[in-house]
């Protein structure tokens, strides 16, 4: 029999979502939580293993001390801000389940696995990038030394085994859905702009785009572009329409869904006999036939990445695509009926009081459905995070996250300061949705609506309570920066 393993998508800050399902790991404005896709994909290979999502669920870090009591095996996957509590709760399971072997999984240590390894005795192992068939192995008696792509510490010196390639059959994989009816509760499951509830799942691996912010494709999935069969999708899609009847909506959360035209429309003409809503990721250079398929098929929103509304912005962060292209795939959205959840990101390399403002009104023009406003973090690993140690743009403290593990600005630039982002972050939202025509159709949707009424009222109380402690964040920083007595220059 296989070690007894337990998956973990770890508590952490109350309403966290951590990076086993989110590219963005932290709380958010609103609460909601992403699927741990990452974690499923293994958890249905091991025969006997759990897959326990903490943070949509509920379950404190005692609750998950004493369920760990039971096994053999715990893989957790950690994320940079996160990681420090994350030690925290291992050295704990150690201390009541001294036997357990533990291995930490996900960007954060696939980037820095010495600093990880010695950070923390407790951790046996940890995988570096893609790691279901590294716990697998692990889990059937397989020696570390030869499991491929894992760090471990030998006599006080840290062992790095060679890469392990990258998974091609991702058929060979099993259907995450699965995973999900054995031993996860849907209702616990919210993003604001998507129906509630929803299931996400991924239809390929890997990004080719070179966004410089872009956490996982540089650190975990990497870019090579990997895709399931489409047969494959459309026969899980149909199992899963049966497992969740109360399911409104399906979300294709991979990196790029629809990167690859033709790959997009043989799935789509699989996916319209089902019959069924789905939304997706998308990018701003999908051409109109493209995305008229998907809309046959049954999608209902998009997510798209804009970032900014300045061109050289976009060049700095790789971004591949321009302003131009973005107001005309808008455009074709719109025509088509498709609703779009707009992304944008402040503090990008090159951001100054210019720059935003172009952003919001950018944003403005294209009138999207819903937006979600991000300050840049800079993950490690990441060639962000390389650009903004080597040019010293990283706030002294280098927090990401505040006690609560909600969104810091950590990256300022000379004329820009953290707190100017960070209080731009909700002149950004005032201005987008205290327009007419954006407080209309929120006003609309609460009116004929009972269930999103009861939902926008308790998302905007989360809201509104974010907004007090940022609020508070940017005043008590100011004054201290104004408090901090200037250094004289050396004398000669």
């Amino acid at each position: 029999m296989p070690l007894k393993t337990l998956f973990l998508n770890p508590p952490s800050f109350e309403n966290f979502d951590g990076g086993a399902g989110s590219r963005w790991p932290a709380t958010r404005e609103i609460e909601s939580y992403w699927y741990p896709v990452w974690l499923a994909y293994p958890a249905g290979m091991i025969e006997g293993a759990r897959l326990l999502d903490a943070p949509s669920h509920h379950v404190s870090a005692e609750e998950t001390i004493n369920i760990a009591r039971d096994y053999e095996f715990l893989v957790l996957f950690t994320s940079t801000p996160g990681f420090p509590g994350d030690i925290r709760l291992v050295k704990k399971i150690k201390d009541v389940n001294p036997k357990i072997k533990i291995a930490f999984v996900g960007p954060h240590v696939s980037v820095l696995p010495e600093r990880s390894l010695k950070d923390c005795p407790s951790i046996d192992f940890v995988v570096r990038k893609e790691f279901d068939y590294a716990v697998y192995e692990f889990s059937q008696g397989k020696p570390l030394e030869e499991i491929l792509g894992i760090s471990y510490l030998k006599n006080g010196a840290v062992i790095h085994t060679a890469d392990r390639p990258e998974i091609q059959d991702l058929d060979s994989l099993p259907h995450v859905t699965e995973v999900y009816r054995r031993d996860l509760d849907v209702t616990k499951y919210n993003v604001p702009f998507l129906l509630y509830p929803y299931v996400s799942l991924y239809t390929t691996r890997g990004c080719p785009a070179q966004c410089t912010f872009c956490l996982w494709p540089q650190t975990l999935s990497g870019h090579p572009w990997r895709k399931r069969s489409t047969d494959d999708v459309a026969a899980e899609m149909a199992k899963a329409k049966d497992f969740w009847p109360n399911v409104r909506e399906f979300f294709f959360d991979d990196d790029t869904f629809n990167i690859q035209k033709a790959r997009t429309i043989e799935l789509c003409a699989k996916l319209k006999p089902l019959n069924f809503t789905w939304s997706c990721t998308s990018r701003v250079t999908t051409d109109f036939e493209t995305l008229k398929a998907m809309k046959d098929a049954g999608c209902r929103l998009l997510i798209v990445g804009y970032e900014s509304g300045d061109q050289q912005i976009l060049k700095n962060i790789k971004k591949g695509a321009t302003i131009e292209r973005a107001r005309q795939f808008t455009k074709d959205c719109h025509k088509l009926g498709l609703v779009v959840h707009g992304d944008f990101i402040l503090g990008l390399p090159g951001e100054t009081r210019e720059t935003i403002n172009n952003t919001i009104k950018f944003a403005k023009e294209l009138d999207v459905e819903t937006i979600q406003v991000s300050v840049a973090h800079a993950y490690p690993g990441t060639e962000l995070y390389d650009y903004a140690v080597k040019n010293g743009f990283m706030v002294g403290d280098n927090k990401m996250v505040d006690e609560g593990g909600h969104q810091l600005a950590h990256i300022q630039y000379p004329g820009l300061p953290a707190e100017e982002i960070l209080e731009s972050v909700h002149r950004f939202y005032d201005e987008y949705y205290f327009r007419p025509k954006a407080a209309f159709r929120i006003l609309y949707k609460a009116a004929f609506n009972k269930a999103d009424r009861k939902r926008l009222y308790h998302e905007a109380k989360t809201f509104l309570k974010v907004r007090a402690m940022r609020t508070k964040w940017v005043k008590d920083k100011r004054e201290k920066d104004d408090s901090t007595p200037a250094v004289e220059p050396a004398k000669a």
